[in-house]
């Protein structure tokens, strides 16, 4: 067969290691020589030995998802093979975590991980339920995560001079050393007179990058997340 189709622009080359990879812009590959874990549905292709079971979060997981909303359907892959991994074409991107890391992330932007690395559900400080209710997953250990992201990621820094104010439904994750808390933006009565809308952002202090995708959750967005 001829044609730009079959250029080497989109031909996938066999893993020389494995690990997870970046195929190209909107797909992640995994080399898998045992077990990792993905977001149930977004295996798009596979080859080789490869079985995939749907893990559970035990009833404590599952109630925590119920309240917070945040709870992250996983799927397990074993065995040996290659397998790429997609989310409604968004772009994607690799985390690597350090031992003493912790990167904290939205629950709709995780793809898939390796298993060496551990997440918890946890509340954002200083934006609990009175807050809205902002739930992040928290993850530590070593080794990479694999992210999706509508449009290419800003990654701003943030230092104990110039903390940084981002809108609760663009944020993606932040950094170890971040502390958060809510920012009003505007008085209530300027709000009542028909602010901006943006009354409210998460502000991040201290030292560390913060991760924000170039649009906004719609409702229809965050109930399909």
């Amino acid at each position: 067969m001829k044609g730009s189709l079959f250029s080497s622009e989109h031909m996938v080359q066999p893993a020389t290691a494995p690990g997870m990879t970046i195929e190209n812009a909107k797909c992640v590959k995994y080399a898998v020589n045992g077990e990792m874990l993905a977001r149930q549905g977004a295996m798009v292709a596979y080859r080789g030995n490869l079985q995939f079971e749907r893990k559970g979060q035990g009833v404590g997981g599952m109630l925590k998802r119920a309240v917070t909303g945040e709870g992250l359907p996983l799927m397990a892959v074993r065995g040996q093979g290659e397998a790429w991994f997609a989310h409604e074409a968004q772009n994607c991107f690799i985390v690597e975590v350090d031992p003493g890391d912790e990167f904290t992330v939205n629950g709709r932007n995780v793809l898939c991980f390796d298993t060496s690395l551990s997440y918890r559900i946890a509340t954002v400080k200083g934006a609990g339920i009175a807050g809205g209710g902002l739930f992040n997953s928290v993850f530590t250990g070593q080794g990479r995560l694999g992210l999706v992201c509508e449009g290419n990621p800003l990654v701003i820094p943030v230092s104990p001079q110039f903390p940084v104010y981002v809108d609760t439904d663009a944020v993606v994750g932040w950094t170890t050393g971040l502390q958060t808390s809510l920012h009003r933006s505007q008085s209530i009565g300027s709000m009542l007179r028909g602010g901006s809308g943006e009354a409210v952002q998460l502000m991040l202090q201290g030292d560390g990058y913060v991760v924000v995708r170039p649009s906004e959750a719609t409702p229809q967005k965050a109930q399909q997340h």
